[in-house]
């Protein structure tokens, strides 16, 4: 199956919030699937949205990372004509990774979707976060960030604008 015949089906992501400062993210596609804790030390949800956002523009490249402590976990995006493509590292420590090249982490996850397929999981994941916790229960549970309302917005305007998605939003 090219990624051009992906259905949406082919990428699942699920953010669950967990106790106060802490969230799984969980990724599955068809030949895999693993599960990533995150911190509040990072927006991590906000910075999964707008790095998927910033795949509409002129960015080919977008990077970003969940602090795990005291574990870096780094996702990066890459926008090819075809499809994103995600390859998430694991550094053993988030005090000196961010000075370290990619290909010094171990990968974790790796994939590559349309960025149609790629933006609405994120967009399904965001808002079933808000729909279960509202947003008073989002900063209520995540502490330090609001949900990410407008990042939320943005990402579907450019996704219902930009890409043949029939899927509800």
């Amino acid at each position: 199956m090219s990624v051009d015949q992906a259905s949406a089906s082919a990428l699942r992501l699920k953010w669950e919030l967990e106790s106060h400062g802490w969230a799984t993210c969980h990724l599955a596609d068809d030949s895999h699937q693993t599960s990533l804790i995150g911190s509040y030390c990072t927006d991590a949800l906000a910075d999964l949205v707008a790095a998927a956002a910033g795949l509409y523009g002129q960015q080919r490249t977008t990077r970003f990372f969940f602090d795990a402590e005291p574990q870096e976990l780094r996702w990066v995006l890459r926008a090819t004509e075809e499809a994103i493509s995600v390859t998430i590292y694991k550094f053993p420590d988030v005090a000196v990774s961010p000075d370290l090249p990619d290909t010094d982490g171990t990968v974790i996850w790796q994939s590559a979707h349309p960025r149609r397929v790629f933006s609405h999981a994120v967009l399904d994941a965001a808002q079933n976060v808000l729909m279960e916790h509202g947003a008073a229960g989002y900063r209520t549970k995540w502490i330090l960030h609001p949900f990410p309302v407008g990042l939320v917005q943005d990402l579907r305007r450019l996704h219902l604008h930009n890409d043949a998605c029939s899927l509800s939003h």
